[in-house]
């Protein structure tokens, strides 16, 4: 299926506002065969159908400026640092895109196909089903390049505007996991930001985010988890509108109550979530919104996040064939970094994205599985009403931890690490090292 690309068509004379051209773009990616579904370590899991297609999703921007900067969604779990670099190297070869005005976010969505090499200690694949990834992977990338172009080549006259809603749908998932874990804050953030995109009184298109992992189903079917079915609902609200989820900092939240091992009860529990949530989306399009009058300014950087020491290679080797599936994996592989490298590396580049709009609205675009704590923290710092802050763009690197879960420990903070192929935990630098990467690039785009 070919992208479906809706272009924008509404002229506007306020001379206080930007001469926004919009353009907005979906492309199918629904696997045709079964695949491996990503998101769950252990046995491979194949999927045997389709709840609801699954999509990438393009939003292109054009400012008075004449800069383009393109934002994409994706129902995946996530990106991988060579996934990013062969979309982004496309997009800049044939549409002109810097690399700091392409955002690329994934609903870090568990009900998905594997692609490429995503979280790829978790999967041992048989030739067939890793040919079958391969495939997948193949149509994923020129899907990407097709959506992008499409929203690029649409682009229209148009009026934007932003506002937050609320919506209670996610739970701290670290206190929730028993007693042990009651002393561990329960943060959230309810808030659901939106940006509207209309020709006249034709909503074109909507960008919506929350804070929560998109894990409310685990079975064996192809869907977009709440988040889908948040689009699906809007997308019906809205007849012309492309609905567009992005993932913010939901790192260690979940949807909550969950079911497990009952897959129609679970369905339905995800589409509930999907309704509320997108209900939440519809009270914001209903009341006052704040138009965006100023050009994006866009400013991209990194930094590099220092990892405590790793386990000495004697230890590795001695603990090896005590060892199986996942965690054998994840040893065999830091014993080759050792064989190879050296030792395994001491740090995780971090690049971190900036979009600004004047003193309407400041986007922060942060990689990896980014806890809420950091959505927290930069809202209060530049603006309760005006700042937007997401996780899971770029490559699905770790859990980035603030400095409060790293200290408390459990899976987000210190165990889960291992699984992304680092050799430890993050110093208790890390927290401070992305603060002052983001103000650098806040203060860049003032």
């Amino acid at each position: 299926m070919k992208p479906v690309a809706v272009g924008l068509w509404f002229a506007f004379a306020l001379p206080a506002m930007s001469a926004w051209q919009a353009g907005a773009a979906r492309a199918d990616i629904t696997p045709t065969e079964s695949v491996p579904l990503a998101g769950y370590g252990g046995k491979t899991r194949m999927s045997e159908r389709v709840e609801h297609p699954i999509w990438l999703k393009a939003l292109a921007l054009k400012d008075d400026s004449g800069a383009i900067s393109v934002l994409v969604t994706a129902d995946l779990v996530g990106l991988s640092d060579k996934m990013v670099s062969v979309i982004t190297t496309s997009a800049r070869e044939k549409h002109g895109l810097p690399r700091e005005r392409l955002i690329l976010n994934t609903s870090h969505n568990h009900s998905c196909p594997v692609t490429e090499d995503v979280l790829w200690l978790y999967y041992e694949f048989t030739p067939e089903e890793a040919a079958a990834r391969d495939r997948y992977t193949q149509r994923v990338y020129e899907k990407y390049d097709e959506v992008i172009a499409a929203a690029v080549a649409n682009l229209a006259p148009a009026e934007l505007a932003f506002e937050q809603g609320l919506a209670g749908v996610a739970v701290n998932r670290r206190r929730s996991r028993g007693p042990e874990s009651r002393a561990f804050g329960g943060q959230v953030d309810q808030d659901v930001p939106v940006i509207t995109v209309k020709a006249g009184d034709d909503l074109k298109a909507v960008v919506f985010g929350y804070s929560c992992h998109t894990t409310a189903l685990g079975g064996l079917s192809i869907n977009g988890d709440y988040a889908g079915f948040a689009q699906i609902e809007l997308e019906k609200s809205f007849p012309s509108c492309v609905a567009m989820f992005v993932q913010n900092c939901g790192g260690d939240a979940n949807p909550l109550p969950r079911i497990r091992g009952k897959d129609l009860e679970a369905t339905e529990l995800a589409s509930m979530y999907g309704k509320v949530l997108a209900e939440a989306v519809r009270q914001v399009i209903a009341a006052r919104m704040k138009p965006l009058s100023s050009p994006i300014r866009a400013a991209m950087g990194e930094t590099k996040l220092q990892l405590q020491p790793g386990i000495p290679l004697d230890e590795l080797k001695q603990r090896v064939p005590n060892l199986s599936g996942m965690p054998k994996r994840e040893f065999e592989h830091f014993i080759r970094q050792y064989e190879t490298l050296g030792s395994p590396p001491d740090h995780v580049n971090y690049p971190v994205q900036v979009w600004q709009s004047g003193s309407d609205l400041t986007f922060i675009a942060l990689t990896g599985e980014t806890v809420v704590d950091y959505s927290l923290k930069f809202k209060a710092a530049y603006g309760w009403n005006n700042t937007w802050v997401c996780g899971y763009n770029n490559d699905l690197t770790s859990y980035v931890p603030s400095l409060r879960v790293l200290k408390e420990g459990g899976y987000e903070g210190v165990t889960g690490m291992f699984e992304y192929g680092h050799r430890a935990p993050y110093t208790e630098a890390v927290e401070k090292l992305i603060t002052t990467k983001v103000e650098d690039l806040v203060k860049s785009t003032k």
